[in-house]
């Protein structure tokens, strides 16, 4: 596993089911296109998992 993500949304979660938006809000992202750094642990990689269709993810 890489030391840190490179997240980013993608996809706007409008639409989508509560608890995956506030996901996505726990991630720091709040606007289409924004970036966040996270590290890559268990907890990160989970979070993205619900959401892997609104997010592109980088390992750096």
């Amino acid at each position: 596993m890489a030391d840190k993500l490179k997240i980013t949304l993608v996809k706007s979660p409008i639409g989508a089911v509560p608890k995956q938006r506030a996901t996505v809000v726990a991630l720091g992202l709040n606007k289409m296109h924004k970036t966040v750094e996270m590290p890559d642990n268990d907890a990160v990689r989970g979070m993205i998992w619900h959401v892997k269709h609104l997010v592109k993810v980088e390992e750096i």
